[in-house]
């Protein structure tokens, strides 16, 4: 059964509109609440980034659960790899994010991990689905309480880690610019930085409700750029609105996406025999250039579908200890069970101080193949082999391509869009093919 609701990341819309509306919002809380009345003392935790729309969800999610039996509390605004780590080191039912990532401030959306901290698996996302469709025709649409925040769950999680950071010493030697996207980080990041003694100068960390990745963050990297550029060797660090990606900037400006964190990522346990099987897992977003490199290093990948909840089954089937996606969602097994971008940023520390070498002459490691992503806003979204015209296409460009580059249409799991990426040997050769496909999105699907 195709889910309606819960997208790649969880359920995401624009707050107060359905899926979001006040109904479906209590509907859900009250639908988990039934799938977790099994578990002895079941309680769940709930966290959030800092868009105004937040506490509103947070309070109505709280109803629905406490309409069940399910005991809540609140951990305030934290970061989604928060939530997860609360999630599984208190050995709670439930954890639900409310965030809508990179998006917007005038969108929210709701993520729920399970007792493991993993993201649900697509089954249990149906079912839930399922059961929200009944409980939403009740109705219920008025919050009773707003949550009080316990300051002692943001500490746990930021005392661990502070405690992955405490098995290399010398991260502090690293100077850092951290932007906090005016989101989750904002409250963690500082601490962070201060309590380990990196000379860290922080942006972004002025929330207001409306902020949150407005001109900042890890989709608008200009102003690190230039403010890293004009440091005087400082490292850049950028996370996204709920912190669960995290992409850098080498002081010369340069960017560094979760392709080569991977690479040097993958490096780095290889040396110190922490990464079973010589391998790594990524999506099918990531660049030709991390195979070609992981091979001359004798590593493979092995490549999921797009979501980092994707990428960890991948991960736990393979027996993998590192995965993650070009955009900067990064798995850590040992450490996190969802992409943590705190702890991606103390890992690259950590490979910094070990390394001893600028990061921009690390990332030259990976030699990139041009690549272009386009995204055509779609009014509906049919499997791609029900459209004739594009499903032509598409194998043509990969025939075409064959050794030379690669082709990828997807849907966006939360927006109406269609994605095009092509990849190639030459700019030319990408060129040509987006502009081609884009062509026929746009004319048999496009708004």
């Amino acid at each position: 059964m195709a889910k309606k609701l819960f997208g790649t990341d969880g359920i995401r819309g624009v707050a107060g509109e359905p899926p979001l509306d006040d109904d479906t919002v209590f509907a859900v809380g009250s639908a988990l609440g039934k799938s977790l009345l099994a578990t002895v003392d079941a309680t769940a935790v709930i966290g959030m980034d800092t868009r105004e729309s937040g506490p509103h969800i947070a309070a109505l999610l709280a109803d629905g659960l406490a309409s069940q039996g399910v005991a809540v509390r609140s951990a305030g605004i934290i970061t989604t790899p928060g939530v997860a780590y609360l999630t599984r080191s208190r050995s709670l039912a439930a954890g639900i994010m409310i965030s809508a990532s990179h998006n917007p401030f005038h969108d929210n959306g709701i993520k729920v991990f399970g007792p493991s901290g993993m993201k649900l698996p697509d089954r249990q996302e149906e079912d839930l689905e399922a059961e929200i469709a009944c409980l939403r025709e009740d109705g219920r649409g008025t919050e009773t309480k707003r949550l009080t925040a316990e300051e002692a769950l943001r500490e746990t999680y930021l005392n661990y880690l502070l405690s992955v950071a405490a098995e290399e010493p010398d991260i502090a030697a690293t100077r850092v610019i951290v932007d906090c996207a005016n989101g989750a980080a904002s409250q963690l990041a500082p601490k962070v930085f201060e309590r380990l003694g990196v000379d860290a100068e922080i942006i972004g960390d002025q929330p207001n409700g409306r902020n949150i990745n407005e001109g900042c963050g890890s989709l608008h990297l200009e102003n690190l750029r230039q403010r890293v550029s004009e440091s005087n060797g400082r490292v850049g660090i950028a996370f996204d609105g709920d912190a669960d990606r995290v992409l850098f900037v080498a002081e010369d400006g340069s960017v560094v996406d979760g392709d080569a964190i991977l690479l040097l990522a993958a490096e780095y346990l290889a040396r110190r025999d922490r990464l079973p099987g010589d391998r790594i897992v990524t999506t099918v977003m990531a660049n030709m250039g991390l195979e070609k490199a992981l091979g001359e290093r004798g590593l493979s990948m092995l490549r999921t579908s797009v979501g980092d909840k994707y990428v960890l089954e991948e991960m736990l089937r393979a027996g993998a200890e590192l995965g993650g996606e070009q955009s900067g969602h990064i798995i850590f097994r040992s450490y996190a069970t969802t992409g943590d971008g705190l702890l991606t940023a103390l890992m690259m520390l950590r490979i910094l101080a070990a390394e001893n070498r600028p990061l921009s002459e690390l990332r030259t490691r990976l030699a990139v193949f041009p690549q272009k992503l386009e995204n055509v806003r779609v009014t509906r979204k049919p499997p791609i082999e029900e459209v004739p015209a594009i499903a032509d296409a598409v194998d043509r460009s990969r025939h075409e391509l064959n050794g030379r580059g690669r082709v990828v249409v997807r849907y966006s799991g939360t927006e109406p869009l269609a994605r095009v990426m092509v990849e190639a040997e030459t700019q030319a050769m990408v060129d040509e093919h987006t502009r081609r496909l884009v062509e026929l999105f746009q004319q048999e699907l496009g708004a």
